[in-house]
């Protein structure tokens, strides 16, 4: 016997320590299923998008649409090309009421943006454009 404990030809590991190897062991197993499953899974709509939040706006116009998003804090928004192929002009910009606009543009295949503004109780403007067609939205979001 040392330092006056009994061998019972476990770990040491005490009546109440029992089980917890294997419940962490699920809780790991859980957690890389839940990871597995996350990259086997089509790409969620930030994923595919750039901007964090809800999809609020869809603002269509010949060329493309300028999707905006929002969440508790921030307003986002991209220019999306109806037809993705040869680089073209392109342009997104979004400005929050009393703030400046954030401005992406650039000769784009598929997509100008995302571009985030912090947006708590702001309205947005928003203006998006694919070669010679464009949108603006007026403030929204209020």
């Amino acid at each position: 016997m040392e330092h006056g404990r009994k061998k019972h030809g476990r770990t040491g590991r005490g009546r109440k320590d029992r089980g917890r190897g294997s419940a962490a062991a699920a809780v790991v197993a859980a957690v890389l299923a839940l990871c597995a499953g996350g990259l086997l899974a089509a790409p969620s709509a930030q994923a595919a998008s750039g901007c964090a939040g809800q999809l609020v706006r869809t603002l269509p116009f010949s060329g493309g649409e300028v999707r905006v998003y929002k969440s508790r804090t921030q307003a986002c928004a991209m220019t999306v090309a109806s037809d993705p192929g040869a680089r073209r002009p392109m342009s997104v910009s979004i400005q929050p009421r009393g703030g400046v606009p954030v401005r992406d543009a650039g000769q784009f295949t598929r997509y100008a943006g995302p571009v985030t503004v912090g947006a708590i109780n702001r309205c947005v403007y928003v203006k998006g454009s694919v070669a010679a067609g464009s949108v603006e939205s007026g403030w929204i979001l209020c």
